[in-house]
């Protein structure tokens, strides 16, 4: 009689769902999209690690070379890669970013890039 029971209690049809959905209000809708054109505008940063390979003169060559800085503010990013360990050399979007570390790992450079506001 057990296994009647529990035969009759799984033959039992599912309870029908309702017909109508829940949708969140315009204002968890308008907040989600807010939040997320604001994750979108936040610009990438391009980092330069501190590596023991790399010369001084070549990290500032590459900077003034790739970017195009001048001496003055290319030695200056340089300087902070090698006493801070890290400098924020560039900033824009995540496509400029992806092609901007790419290509300082060409010059064997370390590099990785970063949403602003993030560390």
């Amino acid at each position: 009689m057990h296994c009647t029971v529990a035969a009759a209690v799984r033959a039992a049809p599912a309870p029908v769902a309702s017909a109508t959905a829940v949708l969140p209000d315009a204002d968890t809708r308008t907040e989600s999209t807010a939040s997320e054109a604001v994750e979108t505008e936040r610009p990438w940063n391009v980092v330069v690690w501190d590596d023991p390979v790399n010369l001084m003169s070549y990290v500032t060559w590459v900077f003034r070379s790739y970017f195009g800085y001048p001496e003055e503010k290319a030695r200056g990013l340089m300087l902070e890669v090698h006493h801070s360990g890290r400098s924020v050399v560039a900033s824009g979007s995540l496509e400029e970013a992806e092609t901007h570390t790419a290509a300082l790992h060409g010059f064997g450079l370390w590099a990785t890039f970063e949403q602003a506001g993030g560390r």
